[in-house]
């Protein structure tokens, strides 16, 4: 991440340079997209070191969702990125510049190879929320190279200087497609809501159909980090010599299944019932 960070700062100070000498809104808004870039490259290399950090008597979980609030953070930067390029292209579309094709059509080029480059080096990292966040970014750059290179090409043979932020335009869609996907997820972990793609009612009836379980209630699962999902329930059974045996299954079939290694579980005497999930405020 560092080696991307450090290629991104390079290349976003050349292709705003070569943006503003050629003037191509396309490539100044891609310089300014690899800015973010960097930011978020930053962000998120601060954020997989610091959740590294042990817990502590305040922070009992340590600082394992910092990498969620990273890729917020992140989110919102895309975003705000968009809002100024948009614009741009859209004074730019009333009021058209000239632009110097062969320019963009070089620094464009160059820029799709380093983007892919740093796509390969992310790709290689550890595959969390955080790590998504900075892939989107350079991911965003690439597409956005592509649209630099294309408009280069159809100035420099059509003369046509209107792509120029037409093309922009398609460009700050794109991102902001993916820049809303990627707050949504984040927003979700923080709000801890249970983890996209997982089932809380599916989860809970594995949980009941454990040999030695009579039904499960309470049952709250969320995302600590992108690689910590926590799950806390109250398991009622018939006879609580057994629940050793009982815990140890359980913990076995979470692991195994969904992957959920941090589990605490409750254990209470009741009648039989089915697994049914409580609504807020009813009682068990």
């Amino acid at each position: 991440m560092y080696a991307a960070l450090g290629l991104t700062l390079v290349y976003a100070v050349v292709e705003a340079v070569a943006g503003l000498m050629s003037g191509s809104l396309a490539l100044v808004s891609d310089a300014g997209h690899m800015v973010t870039d960097a930011v978020a490259l930053g962000i998120a290399a601060f954020a997989a070191w610091i959740s590294r950090r042990p817990p502590s008597a305040r922070l009992s979980f340590g600082f394992m969702r910092a990498e969620i609030i990273a890729a917020v953070l992140n989110a919102g930067f895309m975003l705000a990125l968009v809002a100024v390029i948009a614009g741009a292209a859209i004074v730019r579309m009333f009021s058209p510049h000239n632009v110097d094709g062969e320019v963009v059509t070089v620094v464009a080029g160059f820029a799709i190879v380093l983007n892919l480059a740093m796509v390969w080096l992310l790709s290689r990292g550890e595959k969390n929320l955080n790590t998504r966040a900075a892939l989107l970014h350079v991911m965003g750059d690439l597409l956005g190279s592509v649209a630099a290179l294309a408009s280069g090409v159809i100035i420099s043979y059509t003369g046509f200087t209107l792509i120029d932020p037409i093309l922009s335009l398609f460009i700050c869609a794109l991102v902001l497609a993916s820049s809303l996907r990627l707050l949504r997820d984040g927003i979700h972990a923080l709000m801890e809501g249970v983890p996209l793609g997982m089932s809380l009612e599916g989860v809970g009836r594995d949980m009941a159909a454990v040999a030695g379980v009579n039904s499960v209630h309470d049952l709250h699962i969320w995302t600590l980090s992108s690689n910590r999902t926590v799950l806390s329930a109250h398991v009622v059974v018939n006879d609580l010599g057994g629940w050793n045996g009982v815990l140890d299954r359980m913990h076995a079939m979470l692991g195994e299944r969904y992957r959920i290694e941090h589990a605490t579980l409750q254990p209470e005497i009741a009648g039989g019932r089915l697994y049914r999930i409580c609504e807020p405020g009813e009682e068990p």
